[in-house]
């Protein structure tokens, strides 16, 4: 496969994966606020920290209120990883590789594309937040059903997975960090009972609230919510599993062509989750254990990219 193709399919994965991650950020936060009374003056300002964005936010926004986070996440094309942004460019890596994917995913992708340029403040005040993210939730687990339900399993259907994963397993570690330390701010704190709906909302987030309430019943222990979203074999999005899926993929794209950098990268990372546990990993220091998740996922994405995106 060209190297051009390949990097058209991985960002245009990457970047629809980001768009749907902060739909759910910010519409899960929006029901939080009305729920549970806010322990911060600016309840909006823990996602900034989630996405790592709070210093170009400053730069243009006077505070973190629920309008200007709303419009900075969703609609600010000035924003390159807004939704709207998000949405665009993964359309226009798309738009160049019709004949690589189905004409079912092109048909979804350009209808969201079409309807995220009228996009503005005004249409969520229209629509109201619950309506306006449900039909957007929708869109993207139509755009994921397409693809998993007409695409062919072969290296295009791959480099879509490796964008996909990368993105979520490296989306869900910086979710965990920051919430925990903004639920839990004192270390005398950690280990203690925390507030039910608040976890919930974090675990909602990754959409896994029904998942760990089949698993572990109605109590939020912390402890249990980092087992599942960060080590859980089993469910969707948990990192764990994001990193096998990922693997697969770079295992069948360098499949007789020996040990590739990235696979090495993969396995690494495989190893530092198979051989962790909750329990341990908060007792010796999660901000740390997640921080090297985040490195490794970066040192991936960097050797995926040399070995099968860059053209000399």
């Amino acid at each position: 496969m060209l190297r051009r193709v390949a990097g058209h399919l991985y960002w245009a994965a990457r970047y629809l994966e980001r768009a749907q991650w902060r739909a759910r950020l910010v519409d899960v936060n929006y029901h939080l606020i009305l729920e549970v009374p806010p322990r911060a003056a600016d309840p909006w300002e823990p996602l900034l920290g989630i996405t790592g964005e709070r210093e170009p936010f400053a730069q243009r926004y006077a505070r973190a209120d629920e309008a200007s986070v709303a419009n900075f996440f969703t609609f600010d094309r000035e924003n390159p990883s807004s939704i709207c942004s998000c949405i665009e460019a993964a359309r226009t890596n798309l738009s160049s590789l019709r004949h690589m994917i189905s004409s079912e995913m092109w048909l979804e992708m350009n209808e969201l594309y079409l309807e995220a340029r009228e996009w503005t403040l005004e249409t969520l005040a229209r629509t109201g937040f619950s309506a306006f993210f449900t039909q957007l939730r929708n869109h993207f687990y139509a755009i994921t059903g397409i693809v998993r339900s007409t695409m062919p399993r072969d290296m295009s259907y791959d480099f879509l997975e490796i964008g996909t994963m990368l993105e979520r397993a490296d989306n869900v570690a910086r979710l965990l960090d920051v919430k925990y330390h903004y639920l839990m701010p004192r270390p005398g704190d950690i280990g203690g009972p925390a507030d039910n709906r608040q976890w919930a909302a974090v675990l909602r987030s990754a959409s896994a609230l029904e998942a760990f309430r089949k698993l572990y019943g109605y109590s939020i222990r912390v402890d249990r919510v980092v087992e599942i979203l960060l080590f859980d074999p089993n469910f969707p999005r948990s990192v764990r599993f994001s990193v096998e899926r990922l693997s697969a993929a770079l295992d069948r794209v360098a499949a007789g062509g020996g040990v590739s950098a990235p696979a090495l990268a993969s396995d690494r990372l495989l190893s530092l989750l198979r051989t962790s546990a909750a329990g341990d990993v908060i007792v010796a220091g999660l901000h740390e254990y997640l921080l090297a998740v985040e490195r490794e996922c970066a040192a991936l994405s960097d050797a995926a990219y040399a070995e099968y995106m860059t053209v000399d």
